[in-house]
Parts: C-alpha cells; structure tokens; sequence
C-alpha cells in the first residue's frame, strides 16, 4: 500500500456507501488523528483503538441521520497525494463549500482543520476535504 491516508478515507467512504455501522481500519498515529478531527467535528458517531496481536486497528462507528438514514458525510477526498504533495500558507488555505465543509491539514503543531490552522496563523500539507 502506497497511500495509508487515501486507503483509510476509501474505507471510510466505501463503508457510508455501503450503509455499515461501523468499519475498522489498521491504526497509525495520523489516522488517529484524522479519526478524532471527524469525531469533533461530528461526521461520525464514536472511535476506539483496538489492540490487536499483528497490530492495532481504529473501530468507528459511523453516523447516519436518525429519520432519512442519510449518512453524515457527503463526500471524502483525497487532496496531497503521495506523488503531488499539496501545501497550502497561512494566507491561502482552502475553504470547503464556503466553509460548511472542513479541510484537514497536517501543520507543524499537529494535524487540525482549516478554521484551527487559520486562527493559529499556519499552513501545511492540505489532506482531504470533507463534507
């Protein structure tokens, strides 16, 4: 596997498409950190770490409006790939549809959304979008 990052959000959208309850996804600290933005956020229900023998897992449980079984993320994309890394300064980071969306981006304190990147005054390495 070239890209972990673009394997964890197929995961995650394949299992919204696929209408699951949950989905678990071979852990590493930046999908951890992927995992607990869209936990905050609020596009999924809950996550936990699962110790496992070979090695750890990420189990989420996905969200779904209560009535129209509509899932909570529309759409998850991969934006810097491994081949064409995608940098974004302070002054020009992304805004995701008019800033009901989020953008992950991965700065030198952390990994955190537009918004908290904006306020800080930092750029760094766009993720994925996410809405």
């Amino acid at each position: 596997m070239t890209d972990p990052i673009a394997d964890y959000l197929t995961r995650v959208r394949n299992a919204y498409l696929a209408k699951h309850k949950t989905v678990e996804i071979p852990a590493s600290k930046m999908k951890l950190e992927i995992t607990r933005i869209l936990h905050e956020k609020g596009y999924i229900l809950a996550y936990k770490v699962v110790e496992g023998t070979p090695f750890n897992s990420i189990k989420i449980a996905l969200k779904y409006h209560p009535e129209t079984k509509a899932a909570a993320v529309k759409k998850i994309e991969r934006v810097s790939t491994p081949g064409l890394r995608r940098y974004a300064g302070a002054d020009n980071l992304p805004r995701v549809l008019n800033g009901l969306g989020i953008a992950i981006i991965s700065t030198s304190k952390g990994v955190m959304t537009d918004k908290e990147a904006k306020e800080l005054g930092i750029g760094g390495e766009v993720l994925c979008y996410v809405y």
